[in-house]
């Protein structure tokens, strides 16, 4: 099966690779990790001050044009590939899991997408990386709870204003007593003006949880 399905690495394009991993040990010692999630007053917390009522806030890795981040971006969202949201969240986890701060987390909550997107896509990226956070974390998801409305469109190619023009109703909180009082983690995938993840926060917050704290794999430069 290897010999005809061979597993590569998506970095140099070795197989000696371990089974179920996008990325050989070599590949992934070398990725561009932030080393947010130990920073405190961060540039990811910076970007939603007087924005959003966040506790923490980081990002795995930093994200930029034509990089291997990108090229992992592409093959979890555009080409199924969840061994990648896997090792994000894994990776992730790990970081967050180091962290005092991080240690009253009580429930993983990932960016909801479109209905549309997910009968096209077959799932959601950000879920995908919450599972793997929580194979390090051992934190339950609740993934049914926040809700985005189905007229909302991609926000990938917008700016920051045309976003927030977006930002009221683009969720809503379908069961608002599962986080009552419950500190939350909140993750997605790749982070740019952070308006999605404001929008997000504002919705959380009207279901009284104790904090919300945020965490994307990748920040774009």
């Amino acid at each position: 099966m290897h010999l005809l399905y061979p597993q590569i690495c998506f970095g140099c394009g070795t197989d000696q690779i371990e089974k179920d991993m996008p990325l050989c040990p070599k590949c992934i010692q070398n990725l561009p990790l932030t080393d947010f999630f130990s920073i405190n007053e961060n540039p990811i917390e910076k970007i939603f001050w007087g924005r959003a009522d966040i506790q923490n806030a980081g990002a795995l890795l930093f994200f930029t044009k034509d990089s291997l981040v990108q090229t992992l971006i592409t093959q979890l969202k555009y080409h199924h590939n969840k061994k990648v949201g896997i090792l994000f969240g894994r990776l992730m986890g790990e970081a967050i899991a180091a962290e005092e701060k991080y240690k009253q987390v009580d429930i993983i909550i990932p960016i909801p997408i479109s209905a549309s997107k997910i009968n096209s896509r077959g799932f959601n990226q950000s879920e995908v990386i919450a599972i793997g956070m929580q194979q390090v974390l051992n934190k339950p998801i609740i993934s049914d709870g926040l809700i985005k409305r189905s007229w909302s469109n991609s926000q990938t190619k917008k700016n920051r204003k045309a976003r927030l023009q977006q930002l009221p109703d683009l969720f809503f909180l379908q069961k608002p007593t599962t986080i009552e009082g419950k500190h939350i983690l909140l993750v997605d995938d790749v982070l740019t003006t952070g308006a999605t993840l404001e929008a997000a926060v504002a919705s959380l917050m009207t279901g009284s949880p104790a904090s919300v704290s945020i965490a994307a794999a990748a920040y774009t430069l």
